[in-house]
């Protein structure tokens, strides 16, 4: 049988907010983001609050089993149209298959919301085809590091707002791909936003994020790409001295995002700006960046790269312990990557 092909997280809410509402909502995944807000859409629109008190069930995993999830699903609402049971962290309930005894004839009036969080459930048992057959199966992915200052522009474009592409990649490159904390931490921007401003810009994130618009991992990066070597080199002396908001790790995992894309543009067909936007799928302040890699690295150096940021990835965790910090690891592979 075909894979059943699932529905958007926008197809969803839609459906939710116009009360149309299925038996079985079954969310799983590593990232908790859209699970938490098809939960929370659900609970908002499925009772009015003087019918939550007795149709409204929010149970844990850890602490029911099965058959709890059942006897509670198999109860009709009290004066209410829906009876709603959501189940969070549904990940540790023992024996979750056998849910199927209860899927396999849903009862109408019960909206089930399943959270199985941090992990995907095996998509070959019978429990899926029956979640797929009654109700919404949705997988919540993590985005790729690559894409979250899309994520990011979309969020601030649903608020009625831009974002300056430096200042969407210094919150993607700060705050990681943790979809919760980022949503947080752009809502808390919005409210800062002076009534007659329109944008977020880099000043913006610098005076209420704590980043520095000057030394981060995007100005850096940059520094690095057009072997600007004394601006590289002030920007990781800044890191070393400030290592909580600059953690290596992070450093790392930029100039490995990079330096692996820009080994697929030596090979692409077009290697002019246009064909990289395709081939890379990014925007076009990003492909400028490629552009200056593609005249400044051939694909030996490119290569030699990505080893050095392995081997100094490892390094960082204690494997062929060096006793160098990071700040001197950080520093030697600049040097190395720059010469």
């Amino acid at each position: 049988m075909a894979k059943k092909e699932q529905l958007s997280f926008e197809t969803i809410i839609s459906q939710i907010a116009k009360k149309d509402f299925k038996p079985i909502y079954f969310l799983m995944g590593d990232e908790s983001f859209y699970i938490n807000k098809i939960t929370d859409a659900i609970l908002e629109n499925a009772l009015q609050e003087g019918e939550k008190d007795f149709n409204e069930i929010v149970r844990y995993g850890a602490d029911v089993s099965v058959a709890d999830i059942i006897n509670e699903a198999r109860f009709y609402p009290s004066f209410a149209q829906y009876r709603v049971v959501v189940v969070k962290e549904a990940q540790e309930v023992k024996k979750l298959e056998d849910l199927v005894n209860y899927l396999e004839k849903p009862l109408q009036s019960t909206i089930l919301v399943i959270n199985y969080k941090n992990g995907s459930f095996d998509r070959r048992k019978k429990l899926i085809a029956e979640v797929e057959k009654h109700g919404i199966l949705f997988e919540s992915k993590k985005l790729y590091d690559n894409q979250l200052p899309s994520w990011i522009n979309v969020f601030v474009d649903k608020k009625g707002l831009k974002i300056d592409p430096k200042a969407s990649q210094m919150l993607a490159d700060f705050i990681g791909s943790d979809l919760n904390r980022l949503a947080g931490e752009l809502e808390k921007l919005l409210i800062t936003i002076p009534q007659n401003q329109t944008r977020i810009t880099p000043e913006l994130v610098e005076r209420n994020i704590g980043i520095s618009k000057e030394y981060n991992n995007f100005e850096f990066l940059k520094a690095v790409v057009q072997k600007d070597i004394l601006k590289a080199n002030r920007i990781a002396l800044y890191f070393e001295k400030n290592p909580k908001n600059n953690p290596l790790n992070v450093t790392l995992i930029v100039l490995h995002n990079f330096f692996s894309n820009l080994m697929l543009c030596h090979y692409l067909p077009n290697k002019n700006e246009a064909g990289v936007m395709q081939g890379l799928r990014i925007q076009s302040f990003q492909a400028r960046d490629y552009m200056f890699g593609l005249r400044n690295f051939s694909p030996f150096k490119t290569m030699d790269i990505i080893s050095l940021i392995r081997e100094c990835d490892a390094n960082m965790k204690g494997v062929g312990d060096t006793g160098s910090s990071n700040g001197d690891l950080l520093k030697v592979l600049l040097y190395k990557i720059l010469h």
